[in-house]
C-alpha cells in the first residue's frame, strides 16, 4: 500500500527468489506509471501487479488473496485508518502477515498548539518577539489548536492507536516497536533548509516566508533562526512505529 517508487515491492523481489509476485497499489497514477517504468526498466514486470487504490478502499484486490500486507509512511496520510486496517484484513489469507511503519507526529503538533496558547494568553506587549513568527511558520505545517489536530490525519493518533485499530480488527500476535531517536541537527546552508519540510503536506519554509511573511519580517525571521541552521547542533527528535501482526 502507498507503493510509491517501489522501493520496498522491488526489494522483495529480490530477497524472496522468482517465486514471489507483488501487487503495488497508490492512490497516485503517476506515481503508479513510475514504479511500472521502473520495474520494466528492471525486468520484474511479470512479477508485478499494478494497482490504482487508496489504503481504505483495496476492492481491486481480492480478499483472503495475499500473504504479506506491508506500507511505510502511508496511514499517516489516510483520513480513516481504521478501514484501512479492515482492508488489510480482508485482503490477507489466514495466517498472513502486516507490517508497516509509520512517523509519530503528534508531539510536534502539541508544541505547535502549546505555542499559539502561550500567543492567546499574553499581550502584544508581553510576548517575546520571536514567539509570533517562530508561531506562524510552524502552525503552517502542524495544526495549532487541539480540535483541528484531532481532526489531522497526520497528529492525530500515536503508535498506541495503531495497536487498538489492529486489535479492533481481529488481528493477533500483534508486536509494537516504538524508535525514538533523539541526536542533534546537522549544520545546514540557509538555501537548503528554506526548501525542506517535515512531512509531504506540509510547504517548505521557503513557500511559507513568501505567502505568510511581509519582506521586513522575513528578514527579522532569518536573523533570529539562521545563525542556528547554520551552526547545526540543535536538539531533534525522531519518532516512528514499526507494528506487525498476524491474521488468525
Amino acid at each position: 500500500m502507498g507503493a510509491g517508487d517501489g522501493l520496498v515491492a522491488f526489494r522483495a523481489l529480490e530477497l524472496f527468489g522468482p517465486s514471489t509476485n507483488v501487487i503495488l497499489s497508490d492512490v497516485s497514477a503517476s506515481m503508479l506509471n513510475h514504479a511500472e517504468a521502473l520495474a520494466k526498466r528492471s525486468g520484474l514486470h511479470p512479477r508485478c501487479r499494478f494497482v490504482q487504490a487508496a489504503a481504505e478502499d483495496l476492492s481491486l484486490i481480492d480478499g483472503e488473496s495475499v500473504d504479506v500486507a506491508t506500507a511505510r509512511s502511508v496511514l499517516a496520510y489516510v483520513s480513516d485508518k481504521p478501514a484501512a486496517f479492515r482492508e488489510f484484513y480482508r485482503v490477507l489469507k489466514s495466517g498472513g502477515r502486516i507490517s508497516i511503519a509509520e512517523p509519530i507526529m503528534r508531539d510536534e503538533a502539541l508544541t505547535v498548539v502549546a505555542m499559539k496558547m502561550l500567543l492567546d494568553k499574553r499581550s502584544a506587549d508581553h510576548r517575546e518577539a520571536s514567539l509570533p513568527l517562530l508561531h506562524r511558520w510552524r502552525a503552517a505545517q502542524f495544526p495549532d489548536t487541539a480540535s483541528a489536530l484531532e481532526l489531522d490525519p497526520t497528529t492525530n493518533y500515536t503508535e498506541r492507536d495503531l495497536v487498538r485499530f489492529v486489535q479492533q480488527v481481529g488481528f493477533a500476535d500483534i508486536d509494537l516497536n516504538l524508535h525514538i531517536h533523539v541526536g542533534s541537527a546537522r549544520a545546514l546552508k540557509w538555501g537548503t533548509f528554506l526548501q525542506i519540510s517535515p512531512h509531504p503536506r506540509a510547504p517548505c519554509l521557503d513557500a511559507i516566508l513568501r505567502e505568510r511573511f511581509t519582506s521586513e519580517e522575513r528578514v527579522t525571521f532569518e536573523r533570529l533562526l539562521r545563525p542556528a541552521i547554520e551552526r547545526g547542533g540543535r536538539p531533534t527528535t525522531e519518532r516512528m512505529a514499526y507494528l506487525t501482526a498476524r491474521k488468525p
